[in-house]
């Protein structure tokens, strides 16, 4: 529901979110826990199925078909199984981390940021559905709304690498790929031009 904040200290299993429509889920590691939030699991499989509004922030991984068929939800997480973003048709997701392999299979809509410092994204995405670019050949206003999302992130879970990411933003640029899906490239790609030219 519009309004409702769930805060979860600790982990959560499949279907986290699933038909999310207007509110806003964010988990975190306990205080004490004695591992790193990003490079252990958060949040199992199937999370943010077929969610249509709402915001979800996990300060840890997630399982496999992370938002599949998502409509307009926004979420960060750090780091995904195989089948990310599968079928999604709109909103935006940022995943500060590793993902598996068939990354934005059969993706018609939205966007999605993938920090990705070992330049592995091309290996595990899925060359049929998808495109992808370094953030610094894009012009700066499509890294604005994955730098908002990694601040809200930051601020709502306390996560470690996105405090790491946004202390070393020029780097954190270099190493992000923004991921379009081809049915929305060229209108994308136009407004790039027409940035460039104008």
């Amino acid at each position: 529901a519009q309004g409702l904040l769930l805060d979860v200290t600790g982990d959560a299993n499949d279907y986290v979110g699933k038909g999310l429509s207007g509110a806003t889920i964010q988990l975190r590691p306990p205080n004490d826990a004695l591992f790193t939030g990003g490079d252990n699991t958060i949040i199992g499989n199937t999370c943010l199925y077929g969610a249509t509004g709402g915001r979800l922030f996990a300060a840890g991984q997630a399982g496999v078909r992370f938002a599949v068929r998502n409509s307009g939800a926004e979420a960060v997480v750090e780091g995904c199984g195989a089948n990310g973003c599968e079928y999604m048709t709109g909103g935006r997701i940022a995943v500060l981390g590793p993902v598996g392999d068939n990354f934005g299979a059969g993706m018609t809509g939205g966007l999605a940021w993938i920090w990705d410092p070992e330049k592995r994204f091309h290996n595990v995405a899925n060359p049929d559905a998808i495109d992808w670019h370094r953030l610094t050949d894009l012009p700066e206003k499509h890294s604005h709304p994955f730098e908002l999302l990694v601040r809200q992130h930051a601020e709502r879970t306390g996560s470690a690498r996105a405090i790491q990411l946004l202390e070393n933003w020029a780097e954190t640029l270099q190493q992000t790929v923004l991921v379009i899906p081809k049915e929305i490239r060229q209108r994308v790609m136009d407004e790039v031009e027409a940035q460039k030219t104008g």
